[in-house]
């Protein structure tokens, strides 16, 4: 697929794959940035690149079918890159899911539509996708998958609550959950959340 970026080892020689979603303005060079941060050495790297730079259009929570047909066609792309790697050999428990924001949010919203054992779940200021969260929308057991969610209390783009709730539901679905929630008001990543993914998922 020519809408992906790589970095890292090559697939031939990585046995671990790290899947970079950006959020929205952004692109797939600037999320592979965090490989300057986070402990990716061993990793493949990964980042597809929405069309325009936006996965949606409109708000994670706005009515379902305001971000149609860009949601599903998101989804199916991200569909695609994984199947391809579980189509070279790797492993559900090789892949490891990293977005920033609307990233964040699909990071979270793909890997509960196909819930199994991944490596990890790291989703930077995100939440599941949605008007209302829809349990019956996912299927399968993250069979205690580490996810890690950190944000802001007062994000402007993603509430807290929709954040806990989110949490809540990953947990039904098997996830071994962790949030950080911060006083700043920053859309941002900060050092705190750096340290406890390095330390402990990606360590």
């Amino acid at each position: 697929m020519s809408n992906i970026r790589s970095a890292g080892l090559p697939l031939d020689q990585a046995k671990k794959v790290a899947i970079l979603i950006h959020g929205r303005g952004a692109n797939a060079s600037s999320i592979l940035g965090l490989k300057d941060y986070l402990k990716l050495d061993e990793f493949a790297l990964l980042a597809p690149e929405a069309p325009g730079n936006s996965w949606y259009p409109y708000s994670f929570m706005a009515p379902d079918n305001s971000n149609e047909p860009a949601y599903s066609n998101a989804i199916n792309q991200l569909e695609e890159l994984v199947d391809g790697l579980y189509t070279k050999g790797f492993q559900s428990e090789q892949l490891y899911f990293i977005g920033f924001s609307q990233g964040a949010c699909l990071s979270l919203e793909f890997s509960a539509l196909h819930a199994k054992r991944y490596g990890g779940v790291i989703a930077f200021t995100g939440g599941l996708v949605g008007a209302a969260l829809r349990k019956e929308k996912y299927s399968g057991n993250f069979e205690g998958t580490p996810i890690f969610i950190g944000s802001s209390k007062q994000d402007f783009h993603v509430p807290l609550e929709r954040i806990k709730l989110s949490a809540d539901l990953l947990v039904q679905l098997g996830a071994e959950v962790k949030t950080l929630f911060f006083d700043d008001p920053s859309h941002s990543i900060r050092q705190e959340e750096v340290e406890w993914v390095n330390n402990n998922i990606l360590s």
